[in-house]
């Protein structure tokens, strides 16, 4: 805890010091604002890497190579750790890790790496590479806090492009289980008619192909994901997979109820 005596009335250690409190000598609200801490260390975190590009040169010198390159989004890798290729769930290990040109025995987020794996398993663009004592469960049921950033309200049964670290699937909008009120942050309106432009609330998707989605809580880059029209590749919303905020009601989960594309 930081304690900061202010005068909201005067302005006094807001943003510039103040005159009238020689015995203080901190930071104003603004200046810790700017300078707090407010990151925690990816490395600590189960390692998530989502290929990017699949390279395969097939020159002379480099006949086999097929490498995934990507940016390490979390965690630590190393050569011979055992890993799962997601969504496919094909297991593998790592048998070699190449940055800037030179091959290296270990890569950390956020490093941008090519991995070489030791069985030839099929991995495209979109798959995530994770290792097979933590990886995350696939599923086609999200549900998410979402911010709707389009003036087009977002309504149930409407169908959108799901962008999640570098895939992008088909969706359908299950529900709205309810929008917050953003005078107190605290009321609910209970299943609300359509997401309008800056609304915040709940909303439970259902994807065409399952996802490993990891809960934004634990990781913000492969908890997160974009909602796009399909139509003209707009960004409709924003969303955070699970209860990214402590104090929010448990969503409704997701049910079968046969929607199908």
């Amino acid at each position: 805890v930081t304690a900061i005596p202010i005068s909201a009335l005067a302005g006094d250690n807001v943003v510039e010091p103040s005159a009238n409190m020689d015995w203080y000598g901190g930071p104003t609200v603004l200046e810790h604002l700017e300078t707090v801490k407010v990151g925690h260390d990816l490395t600590s975190c189960p390692p998530r890497f989502p290929v990017q590009y699949v390279i395969r040169p097939q020159t002379a010198e480099h006949p086999d190579y097929r490498g995934y390159a990507g940016q390490i989004a979390s965690g630590l890798l190393r050569v011979g750790d055992p890993v799962t290729v997601l969504p496919s769930g094909r297991t593998t290990t790592i048998a070699g890790i190449d940055a800037l040109g030179s091959a290296v025995d270990t890569a950390w987020a956020p490093q941008s790496v090519t991995l070489l794996l030791t069985d030839d398993v099929d991995v495209s663009r979109g798959d995530l590479i994770a290792p097979t004592a933590h990886a995350p469960a696939t599923t086609q049921d999200i549900t998410a806090t979402a911010c709707h950033l389009h003036e087009r309200p977002l309504r149930v049964g409407e169908r959108v492009l799901l962008k999640h670290a570098t895939r992008t699937v088909k969706a359908i909008v299950k529900a709205l289980p309810y929008r917050i009120d953003l005078s107190d942050g605290l009321a609910h309106e209970e299943h609300p008619a359509a997401l309008e432009v800056n609304d915040i609330g709940a909303v439970v998707l259902r994807t065409a192909e399952p996802l490993p989605v990891d809960a934004y809580a634990e990781s913000r880059l492969t908890g997160s994901f974009l909602l796009i029209d399909p139509a003209d590749g707009a960004t409709l919303t924003a969303g955070m997979a699970g209860e990214p905020f402590a104090a929010r009601p448990q969503a409704p989960a997701a049910d079968d109820d046969g929607w199908d594309f």
